[in-house]
């Protein structure tokens, strides 16, 4: 007994455009997120000797491996 192989049938869908977010409803979104970059650079990156924020090296010690990793010296 010889079975017909027949192709399933083939759909097409329409073309989905892709959605445009207006410069206006970004534009906060962006600035939030390049001021916490900003302040975790800071504190990974400055927050130790002359110009810290806070007293003691508490910080310095919850960020050490992570300054090491992005290439700052603290020793």
């Amino acid at each position: 007994m010889a079975e017909a192989i027949a192709s399933p049938a083939v759909t097409s869908t329409p073309a989905v455009a892709p959605v445009s977010l207006p410069v206006r409803a970004v534009l906060p979104w962006a600035l939030f997120a390049g001021v916490l970059m900003l302040v975790a650079l800071y504190f990974v990156g400055a927050e130790q000797g002359a110009t810290s924020l806070f007293a003691g090296s508490d910080v310095h010690e919850w960020v050490h491996d992570g300054r090491h990793l992005l290439g700052f010296p603290c020793h």
